[in-house]
């Protein structure tokens, strides 16, 4: 009797064991989560602001600011026109591509979209940065007729193929690389002017 009640307080022992790690992972795991989003009018069509509230987990953190690996994001937009009888009509898509990394020199995160970079003390900054979306002219005004309803999505992803090569299967594999994001979808209605108020 003893012995079975040994084994079974170290079966309940080990259970516990693999259920604290698998809360540790979801702690360390990062996610990319989309708060607002909107299509502003501007003289030549509509501009994009989002935002977003993104947590790397540890890991990344690490391998960012430790390891000294840069981190890359792409932002993806679609903007389509419902039909009743028929699949969506693809209007436009949109993407930009975002580079993260750290210089253990300056001691700065850099934040890069094409030719701009933006330099940041802390990571929060840098992450806060990358949050806040303002893409000029995502959707030109010939795109779309004033009045009409269109469905609009937006997320924003790590792009685990821009990592290096080694990096890319525990990418894949690791719960701790892993970055979960969702997509945000809203109902546009265009104005019915495009003309952008004094």
């Amino acid at each position: 009797m003893m012995a079975f009640i040994t084994r079974c307080c170290k079966s309940a022992r080990a259970i516990g064991t693999a259920l604290l790690l698998v809360v540790a992972n979801a702690a360390t795991a990062g996610s990319i989560e989309p708060v607002t989003a909107a299509l502003n009018q501007n003289e030549d069509g509509y501009s994009l602001a989002a935002n977003f509230n993104i947590n790397l987990g540890s890991h990344l953190d690490d391998i960012l600011t430790k390891g000294g690996v840069p981190l890359f994001f792409n932002l993806e937009f679609v903007l389509e026109r419902p039909r009743k009888y028929w699949v969506a009509e693809h209007i436009v898509s949109y993407a930009l591509v975002y580079r993260l990394s750290y210089s253990g020199l300056t001691r700065q995160y850099r934040l890069s979209n094409g030719a701009l970079h933006l330099n940041y003390a802390t990571l929060e900054e840098a992450l806060s940065g990358l949050g806040r979306i303002n893409a000029s002219n995502v959707v030109e005004k010939g795109k779309i007729s004033p009045g009409e309803s269109y469905s609009a999505a937006v997320r924003l992803t790590l792009d685990r193929n821009q990592l290096p090569k080694p990096f890319q299967l525990d990418a894949i594999t690791d719960k701790e690389w892993q970055v979960a994001t969702s997509t945000l979808r809203w109902k546009f209605v265009a104005p019915n002017s495009l003309a952008v108020p004094q």
